[in-house]
């Protein structure tokens, strides 16, 4: 008398998948060792943007000091004071891109002014100031002062990291893209941009383009912002950007 085998409770694992899993484990394992390796290293970093940021904000109060005494001592001596040229210009886009003429087309590409209202930091130089003389009716420039600078980076400062356009968020992702550089935190960078430093072109390079908003009131005859742009704006184009910069941003 023949008899069947008795059915097994147990189900057998094919080899491959017992591989996956395995291989699974051991990267979430190791994600985990690294997330926490990087959390223990900010923890024990030393706070070199706070450090920084009180050096930097004592060295323009030293520069603004210095500026008042040279004010004073030539008021004194019945001369006028002859103020540095500044060397940073924020170039803002006001007109779209329809019946552009080629080359302005072209520059516009070129000073990263793909859109209306996007802004870039330029250094002023004798190359960059033709640049915007052919672009004149299509942009508004003009010298920001550090406290612009500053409301522009933290509020609409983006970065550009591997081609993506990501939000400043943490001093890592600068670190990352301009420690080489000796730029570590957002204060190295405000400071970099109005200082035109050494690695001016990396760290503008770095930004993307700030995206402003449409100023209070539109572009129409009553907006505040062109009745500004026309009571400030010279032959050469420059305007009073720190005006347009509260507007927008």
């Amino acid at each position: 008398m023949s008899t069947a085998p008795a059915s097994s409770n147990y189900h057998t694992v094919p080899e491959n998948l017992l591989k996956q899993r395995k291989n699974v484990d051991a990267t979430r394992a190791l994600k985990q060792q690294q997330a926490a390796d990087k959390k223990d290293a900010k923890k024990n970093k030393p706070n070199n943007a706070f450090n920084r940021a009180e050096k930097f904000i004592k060295e323009f109060r030293d520069q603004e000091r210095e500026q008042v005494r040279l004010r004073r001592d030539a008021k004194k001596e019945d001369s006028i004071p002859v103020p540095a040229q500044p060397k940073l210009i924020f170039v803002v886009r006001t007109k779209t891109m329809s019946k552009i003429a080629p080359k302005p087309r072209k520059v516009l590409q070129i000073l990263r002014l793909h859109q209306i209202n996007n802004g870039v930091f330029v250094r002023l130089t004798k190359a960059t100031a033709e640049l915007l003389r052919v672009v004149e009716p299509y942009v508004s420039y003009g010298f920001p002062t550090l406290a612009s600078v500053r409301q522009l980076v933290y509020k609409r400062g983006y970065g550009k990291v591997k081609g993506e356009r990501v939000a400043l968020t943490d001093n890592t992702i600068i670190e990352e893209a301009l420690g080489d550089h000796g730029i570590i935190c957002l204060e190295d960078l405000i400071h970099e941009l109005y200082t035109v430093g050494p690695a001016f072109k990396q760290a503008s390079n770095f930004l993307w383009p700030f995206k402003l908003s449409n100023a209070n009131g539109g572009f129409g005859v009553q907006s505040k912002l062109k009745k500004t742009i026309q009571e400030n704006a010279p032959v050469d184009k420059e305007v009073n950007i720190n005006a347009i910069i509260k507007a927008q941003n």
